[in-house]
């Protein structure tokens, strides 16, 4: 049995962009490393952004505990 044909159409190769978005000398990549060393994205699971509604709450809680882990460590090093 034969497969059937497509009924749809190929798009054309012709050039639908704009004349004001040139591309052409773009350099694929430029900023990326930039980007990645300035950017710290934390995903939370699901019950803990229940908790946590806003990033201020989520930083502000995360402070909190940091304050409190280095005062720990303050004491067990005497």
């Amino acid at each position: 049995m034969k497969a059937k044909q497509s009924s749809r159409k190929v798009p054309s190769e012709r050039d639908t962009l704009r004349p004001e978005y040139d591309f052409s000398k773009g350099v694929r990549g430029k900023h990326a490393a930039r980007y990645a060393a300035g950017t710290n994205v934390v995903v939370l699971e699901p019950d803990v952004a229940a908790e946590f509604p806003t990033p201020e709450d989520v930083n502000e809680t995360l402070r909190a505990v940091a304050g409190i882990l280095r005062r720990r460590k303050k004491r067990t090093n005497r």
